[in-house]
């Protein structure tokens, strides 16, 4: 009993430290230039996730690995190795998982995020289906967008979970250390995204993301802590 009170304590004091801690978010904001690009886009910079978005720092560019022939979409060296062997295993098994995006710069991101604006959507709208520069899961790396190499009317469509990948996907990805970052009614209030996936299968990645976890923990999570 006292190992787990202290076990719950610290986690109280992680999680009051990290939502109480506004000048991580701005100091990102100043040090990576985005202050300009985010107050055009009307969003505060005063709170640790910026709606519903955390900050992440770009990917070092010697860490990053190509996994399509035309070295468009790059992820960090063992994230592409691993792709590389999960694609391989589904194409076995007549899946086609086709990489679309990984590793993006938060200048790719802010173009991706002002896209939106030209739709007439506020920036919390926007927020929902793409996180605002410096705050995308991309800029780590890590992430990946995938899609069905049979079924591009799905690209980037929640109709993608009905798709042969997609359930290739839940049923495979964790044998390669791939996760859904942001499923069906997830703590972040992010739109669901089911092409959206992220490589959790070292130390580097693991504590990149912990903090997302930390901040918004899963209902997994928490049933985890109070037992």
């Amino acid at each position: 009993m006292v190992g787990l009170a202290i076990a719950l304590l610290l986690s109280f004091l992680v999680r009051t430290w990290l939502t109480s801690a506004p000048s991580a978010t701005v100091a990102t904001a100043n040090e990576s230039g985005l202050q300009p690009a985010l107050i055009k886009a009307g969003i505060p910079l005063t709170t640790p996730s910026l709606l519903g978005h955390l900050p992440y720092e770009e990917a070092p560019p010697d860490t990053l690995e190509a996994i399509t022939a035309d070295g468009r979409v790059r992820l960090r060296r063992l994230a592409a190795e691993q792709f590389t062997a999960m694609a391989a295993a589904a194409s076995s098994e007549g899946v086609v998982l086709v990489p679309l995006s990984g590793f993006r710069s938060v200048v790719d991101q802010e173009r991706v995020f002002f896209e939106h604006r030209q739709q007439g959507e506020r920036p919390t709208e926007r927020a929902e289906v793409s996180a605002p520069p410096g705050y995308s899961e991309h800029h780590t790396g890590y992430a990946i967008d995938i899609v069905d190499g049979t079924r591009s009317e799905t690209d980037l469509e929640v109709s993608f979970e009905t798709t042969p990948a997609f359930r290739w996907l839940e049923q495979n990805a964790a044998r390669f250390d791939f996760e859904l970052s942001f499923p069906q009614n997830n703590p972040q209030g992010l739109s669901y995204e089911p092409w959206h996936w992220r490589f959790v299968g070292d130390r580097t990645s693991l504590e990149t993301f912990y903090k997302a976890r930390t901040l918004f923990p899963s209902p997994g999570d928490a049933a985890r802590e109070s037992n």
